[in-house]
């Protein structure tokens, strides 16, 4: 039977977007009669990584605003050339693994092809202090131009569902796989005091306010580590003058990615809103324990983890459930398989989407 071309795409630089593209396509790659061409940022960090692809397809995007304002000054001549790089080796179906600035480029060089386009949708909604100029205005073009959509939660589907852009647009909900886990040792096997890890963006609505008012309520002696990049604030501030709270506001590279949450015991994500959380999937597949406040996707992505405690978007609900997993720790499930994961969510597209 003649394999099935699937082509992937993510022209973002660093972060998430790049390693959901790879493990993307691994995953597809690995199914029967299925071949993969992946495409990333010729700048992207995870070609310079330990978990780099083996064969990938760069592509020159921008090094500053300027830079993304002449690409769209150019966007004739870049569609053209995309298109007619799309008819020399036309895929059956293309995956946008995160929308990126560019990515409504390539969508209209591969509709003018006459090839399907599923475009990831990871926020409905921009989060306060998140994201680019321009990010949902672009992201609406994105869906126009797409064929269908996939999500990581039902509650992004949800907020998708009711929104003009999506209208006649299949909508597809899967559950975030569990990225490359650690090799560290099992939680709490260092002997020592807890170690507890709020990893990712530093912003206000990743609940900073609520873990600085929760950690003193800790009634046990804990190490805590906030780490990520975003702007100085009085909430860090705060966590900073927490005994045993240690905060790096800094980019986390991806090489260091397992290494850091092989230290944690614990992940905490005290957010106020989420659509769901890509270092929640990471620390999963690390086998490591997760508090997470019962909000936006997190609810649907934690609800059935036994290593997951949930609890209300406050400071004192959060203390008593770092308190109570700090005293009571459920057993240590089986790591999960994470190959297997990304492989099921490449058939559950295919499948959907590509008979």
């Amino acid at each position: 039977m003649t394999a099935r071309k699937v082509f992937v795409w993510q022209w973002g630089k660093r972060g998430a977007g790049p390693r959901i593209a790879v493990d993307l396509a691994n995953g597809l790659a690995a199914l029967p009669r299925t071949s993969v061409q992946l495409s990333l940022s010729d700048q992207a960090e995870i070609l310079h990584s330990h978990h780099a692809p083996a064969n990938v397809l760069t592509f020159r995007t921008y090094r500053s605003a300027f830079g993304l304002f002449c690409k769209f000054l150019q966007a004739p001549v870049i569609i053209t050339r995309l298109f007619m790089a799309i008819l020399s080796n036309r895929p059956d179906i293309a995956i946008c693994a995160m929308p990126g600035p560019l990515d409504v480029l390539m969508a209209h060089a591969l509709r003018r092809a006459g090839v399907p386009v599923i475009t990831i949708i990871h926020d409905a909604r921009a989060h306060p202090g998140d994201g680019y100029p321009l990010q949902m205005f672009l992201q609406r073009i994105l869906i126009r131009q797409s064929s269908s959509l996939v999500t990581f939660s039902q509650h992004v589907a949800k907020t998708l569902s009711g929104d003009a852009s999506c209208q006649g647009k299949r909508i597809l909900s899967l559950s975030h796989p569990p990225f490359i886990g650690t090799n560290a040792a099992p939680p709490f096997s260092h002997q020592g005091k807890p170690k507890l890890l709020m990893f990712g963006r530093l912003l206000p609505y990743k609940g900073l306010d609520l873990l600085a008012a929760a950690l003193p309520q800790v009634d046990v002696p804990i190490e805590c580590r906030v780490i990520g990049q975003g702007p100085d604030s009085p909430e860090l501030a705060e966590l900073q003058k927490i005994n045993g709270v240690q905060v790096e506001n800094r980019w986390v590279p991806e090489n260091e990615l397992s290494q850091l949450i092989g230290w944690a015991d614990v992940l905490l994500l005290p957010y106020r809103e989420a659509s769901q959380s890509g270092v929640g999937a990471m620390a999963a597949a690390g086998g490591r324990y997760i508090v997470a406040t019962n909000v936006g996707g997190l609810t649907e992505q934690f609800a059935d983890n036994s290593q997951a405690v949930l609890c209300e978007p406050e400071p004192a609900a959060i203390a008593e459930a770092i308190t109570s997993l700090l005293k009571n720790p459920p057993p240590i499930l089986p790591v999960p398989d994470s190959t297997l994961a990304w492989q099921e969510l490449g058939r559950n597209i295919l499948d959907r989407y590509l008979p």
